[in-house]
């Protein structure tokens, strides 16, 4: 049985002390629970929201990493950086971060391999554009993406690793995958698992959705049998929305 597992990530928003504020009132306000839950604040606020997660049952995610321990890399955060302020994941690979920022495959493929090293649970994020989805291109997008974002990983490893299946026409649009597309993509993806690793490793990883998940969809989304959970994003700045969505998961 695969535990649901529900992330915000919160991008470049919020200011410090809102991010406190939103961090106090879901670990306040969240209880006890099965579900594993994180927040993803802005780096320079995972100090600060770390000190609030600290020993409650909200997880500590950074929203990106560089592949090296250490060195010349103006702005880059390290993997044991994160660890030293108490995070537990990592988000890598996000579409934004390759359609904006020019990220590729083989780089979230080395970022990937060296958080896992470090020990950090990577989120990786695949998905596909509302131009390779008209052109019924989303399997071999994905595919792709995760052949090469998961490229060299063990069993092991992969066993360790949360992939999030995002639809970039999604993300923010307003627009959501009904629940039969999403369920779709994610028994593809765990079709594709089982491939390249084997059943048990396939039927291990937990493949969350994310593209503007809200409490009044997220039920019947997180009720297919191949969604583990969600990567939220705007609905996770707003306490009553995000713990909304927790409670769909169960």
């Amino acid at each position: 049985m695969r535990r649901p597992f529900i992330a915000g990530n919160w991008k470049m928003n919020l200011s410090r002390e809102e991010a406190v504020a939103l961090t106090q009132g879901i670990v306040e306000q969240l209880g006890t629970t099965d579900i594993e839950v994180a927040v993803a604040p802005p780096s320079v606020y995972l100090d600060a929201v770390g000190q609030v997660t600290k020993g409650s049952g909200v997880g500590l995610s950074a929203q990106n990493m560089y592949h090296e321990a250490n060195g010349a890399f103006t702005g880059e955060i390290s993997a044991s950086m994160l660890l030293d302020l108490g995070c537990k994941y990592v988000i890598l690979g996000h579409s934004e971060r390759r359609h904006i920022l020019g990220e590729t495959d083989e780089e979230v493929n080395r970022k990937v391999l060296a958080a896992l090293a470090a020990g950090l649970v990577p989120i990786v994020c695949v998905g596909e554009t509302l131009e390779q989805r008209e052109a019924d291109k989303t399997q071999s997008v994905v595919q792709q993406q995760c052949d090469g974002s998961l490229a060299g990983l063990t069993n092991e490893q992969m066993s360790g690793v949360v992939v999030a299946y995002e639809p970039v026409w999604a993300i923010g649009t307003g627009k959501v995958a009904t629940p039969e597309q999403a369920e779709e993509v994610h028994a593809d993806l765990r079709r594709l698992l089982e491939t390249r690793y084997n059943p048990e490793v396939a039927a291990a990883v937990r493949i969350q959705y994310g593209g503007s998940v809200k409490p009044d969809n997220a039920g019947e989304l997180l009720g297919q049998p191949n969604i583990d959970g969600a990567l939220v994003g705007g609905a996770s700045m707003k306490v009553d929305s995000f713990l909304g969505i927790i409670a769909a998961a169960k």
